[in-house]
């Protein structure tokens, strides 16, 4: 009997525990969310942390108690919108398409979703790249995984032979690079422009495929 009740009490315990850690997430993304919204309308250093807590809702106590700081709620809007453009590339990498459809479309995706990102953060684009450090240290995690990307559809294309190359991590790596240095340009409309996409790509997908060793058919 009382082995029923304490496994009764695990369970009640597991499902209260499940539903805090619940409470706790939706509570610091909507203070993510929130933030997000006041850097975008007034820029970083014209937001409060009293800002972020009077617009949330959830007052001072409860915004100290997930941030210590504004930095740390800064870090926070760039970790999660990362997280946006990472869940995206993911979508790509698991299409049915061959490797080198998926290669195109990993470097479209990625600067895509950059500039969309800043452009709709409004003034808080300025501060990505004013605080072009806090901002690196920030993303390092996503790059990793950008790289980890691209070695596994580099890998399946080597084996597969469509690409011939012979250091897999060093092609990853460049091609991280590569894109990660396009991205400012890109913003600004510096590359290609007045061309659509679908312009573009048949003289990307030329340039890169020239790079990785595939000839076009």
């Amino acid at each position: 009997m009382h082995k029923i009740a304490i496994v009764c009490n695990d369970k009640m315990n597991n499902s209260e525990r499940r539903q805090r850690e619940m409470s706790i997430s939706k509570t610091r993304q909507l203070l993510v969310d929130v933030a997000r919204q006041l850097f975008a309308k007034n820029g970083l250093e014209s937001t409060t942390m009293n800002d972020i807590a009077q617009a949330s809702g959830k007052g001072r106590r409860t915004l100290y108690t997930y941030f210590k700081s504004k930095e740390d709620i800064y870090y926070a809007v760039i970790e999660t919108e990362l997280e946006r453009l990472s869940d995206k590339l993911d979508e790509v990498a698991a299409r049915k398409i061959s490797p080198q459809d998926k290669v195109i479309e990993l470097i479209y995706t990625h600067l895509s979703m950059i500039r969309e990102t800043v452009v709709r953060n409004g003034n808080l684009r300025a501060e990505f790249f004013r605080n072009i450090w806090m901002v690196e240290k920030v993303r390092r995690h996503f790059d990793d995984a950008e790289v980890e990307l691209f070695r596994k559809v580099f890998a399946e294309g080597k084996q597969g032979g469509e690409f011939d190359i012979d250091n897999v991590d060093l092609v990853a790596d460049i091609t991280h690079y590569c894109i990660k240095g396009l991205e400012v340009p890109y913003i600004y409309g510096r590359i290609a422009h007045g061309m659509t996409e679908e312009a573009t790509k048949p003289q990307v997908a030329k340039f890169v495929y020239g790079a990785l060793g595939k000839k076009i058919k």
